[in-house]
């Protein structure tokens, strides 16, 4: 008999652009739609259990495809600033999940729509990730491929990514606003399915005559997910990952599940740097930070255990006590 939950909750589920590829780098659209597909049939598992739901997705390799294209064809085709890739890959990859996921819902006989809103999302004109790039876009290089890049493009940036190779890194933002929360939170307590926020959303700022501009960056999509989460009141905040759960020395010999952090424990960990920032840290930061705003669970678990972890039996659960 399957559980299901009060009606009217709310999840969101945030997971990572390479979530798009089902073989590596080979970023083509059959392999996109193929993955895509593939996600599908695990989101299925949370509106199966009744929740209403809202779907956050990253674009790092899809975005910095983009960038590349663009800078090898600057002298061909005029070139776009990032905000507006960003705005593309909100697009493209939002039209190729809603795409998979209204076919599910129309097999399952749902009765539900999927709607893509482009995203916009404040930023501080005076973050001081503006002048110090953290976040890794685009493929993955080898060294010395990164630093015959760095050479023939002397504004590029490159740093070793996770033990993974190195890639191209961007200016990071934290997000203050998000200036569609409440048509999101409205078309999903409709009982629509809503991709929103799509690479952490569209950075934006207020200029000196305070009109919204882009602005060059690329904004943490768990971050922005959180704050998310936590506009639209929902009950449930799951974060997709390369792994089933949270670990303690991950990929060492005395390594350690845990399968239920209260917040107090989590915020203990991570000020004790067991979650590295470019690895884990940003997602439990997230679910803190979903929490400290009044969130009731999080979830942090890879997409092959979704279902498993929505039934309790594995992944990360987090609350507040």
């Amino acid at each position: 008999m399957k559980t299901r939950v009060q009606s009217g909750s709310v999840a969101l589920v945030a997971f990572g652009g390479n979530a798009f590829t089902i073989e590596g780098d080979n970023y083509t659209i059959e392999n996109q739609r193929a993955a895509a597909n593939a996600m599908c049939e695990k989101l299925l598992a949370i509106i199966e259990k009744g929740y209403d739901l809202v779907i956050t997705h990253g674009n790092g390799p899809q975005v910095g495809n983009l960038m590349l294209q663009r800078d090898l064809a600057n002298e061909q085709v005029p070139p776009m600033p990032l905000d507006v890739l960003v705005a593309q890959t909100e697009g493209s990859l939002g039209y190729i999940l809603q795409d998979e996921l209204l076919n599910h819902l129309r097999r399952h006989r749902t009765g539900k729509y999927v709607v893509t809103m482009i995203t916009q999302v404040k930023v501080d004109r005076d973050d001081p990730a503006f002048q110090h790039l953290t976040k890794p876009v685009g493929p993955f290089y080898s060294k010395a491929e990164a630093e015959q890049l760095m050479l023939d493009n002397p504004d590029w940036q490159m740093v070793e990514d996770a033990g993974r190779g190195y890639r191209r890194i961007v200016p990071s933002p934290k997000p203050k606003r998000i200036i569609q929360s409440n048509m999101i939170r409205s078309l999903v307590y409709s009982g629509n399915v809503v991709i929103a926020a799509g690479g952490g959303g569209i950075p934006i700022i207020k200029d000196e005559n305070n009109r919204y501009v882009g602005v060059e960056a690329v904004i943490d999509k768990d971050l922005t997910s959180a704050m998310l989460a936590n506009d639209i009141k929902a009950d449930l905040l799951i974060i997709l990952t390369g792994v089933d759960k949270v670990y303690l020395n991950f990929g060492q010999k005395d390594q350690e599940g845990l399968s239920n952090l209260t917040y107090s424990q989590a915020k203990q960990y991570l000020n004790e740097d067991y979650f590295p920032p470019g690895s884990m840290g940003p997602k439990i930061e997230s679910a803190l930070q979903y929490l400290e705003n009044g969130g009731r669970r999080a979830i942090i678990t890879n997409a092959e255990n979704l279902e498993a972890a929505l039934g309790g039996k594995t992944g990360t659960h987090l609350v507040w006590m």
